[in-house]
């Protein structure tokens, strides 16, 4: 994180009741369930917000190898190109096949459509997740940690809150399922009541979907990092995601990777998709050909 580390107040936290929290000096005692219900609110309404774009690098490491993107937000949809393979900088050739693969949406009006309504998609899972939180699970104080760069605001004061699941606990769609059997801990930027790591691992078997639909096995694990970037900004900057599973009975399901989020730039807000892709274009690197 490029911001400098803040001077702030310690938070202060009462151990003698666990899952209790101060989130400042003076301030009155704050149960952990309602600390989280304010969390979620500020990441609700960040999510919502479309004031600021940003435009990062993505590298996302499997067992099959490392590959890097460069994205950036427009008031499109988001737009992103592949500028490296194994650190190694695509080729002319490469280059011009990518550029040709992130150009059809400029010509194609469905093919946007199409993407904009997958983005969409997928933004209402996360924040149906993110909004189910408060009612999923039981949390309880668990200590303190410093943010570092990445993790909320380099050197600020983090609570971390370990959860299980509530029993009481009805969720409303398959989405949703798959919390009920999941525990873990959450670190909370304490000054701007916003989340700084979410951690979690699946106890048990879970199907959705009445278990038609599919199951994730047991032992899954995720890890979710947003921190401030580019001055005074939250984002994600990393995540990492080991699940197995099955869908329709039959069809295996298997998801192990870790992708980092770094050098994030702020971007207009009221970039077009075709602005983007001509931003990106300028900044791929193009490897070198090599002699024989």
């Amino acid at each position: 994180m490029r911001s400098k580390v803040l001077a702030r107040a310690v938070v202060i936290v009462a151990l003698a009741v666990p899952g209790w929290a101060q989130t400042n000096i003076g301030a009155a005692p704050v149960e952990a369930g309602q600390l989280v219900q304010r969390v979620v609110e500020h990441e609700l309404a960040d999510a919502r917000s479309k004031q600021a774009h940003l435009m990062f690098t993505a590298v996302k490491q499997t067992p099959n190898g490392a590959t890097t993107h460069r994205y950036v937000q427009t008031k499109d949809a988001m737009a992103g190109m592949v500028i490296a393979y194994n650190g190694i900088p695509l080729t002319a050739e490469q280059r011009q096949a990518e550029d040709a693969r992130i150009r059809r949406f400029i010509g194609n009006p469905d093919e946007l459509a199409k993407k904009q309504s997958k983005e969409r998609e997928n933004a209402h899972r996360i924040q149906a997740i993110t909004k189910a939180m408060p009612d999923a699970f039981l949390y309880e104080y668990d200590g303190k940690a410093v943010g570092t760069n990445g993790v909320g605001e380099e050197g600020a004061d983090l609570i971390r809150l370990k959860f299980r699941p509530n029993p009481k606990y009805e969720p409303p769609g398959r989405v949703e399922q798959m919390l009920t059997g999941m525990v873990g801990t959450v670190l909370i930027d304490a000054q701007h009541e916003r989340m700084a790591q979410l951690e979690g691992t699946l106890m048990q078997d879970v199907g959705f979907g009445w278990g038609i639909l599919g199951r994730l096995d047991k032992g899954g694990h995720f890890l979710l990092q947003q921190g401030m970037v580019a001055g005074d900004k939250w984002a994600p900057t990393r995540t990492d995601l080991d699940m197995t599973g099955t869908l329709l009975w039959f069809k295996k399901l298997k998801a192990k990777f870790s992708e980092v989020y770094s050098d994030h730039q702020v971007v207009a807000s009221d970039l077009t998709y075709a602005q983007g892709v001509e931003l990106l274009e300028k900044q791929a690197p193009v490897a070198r050909e090599q002699g024989p």
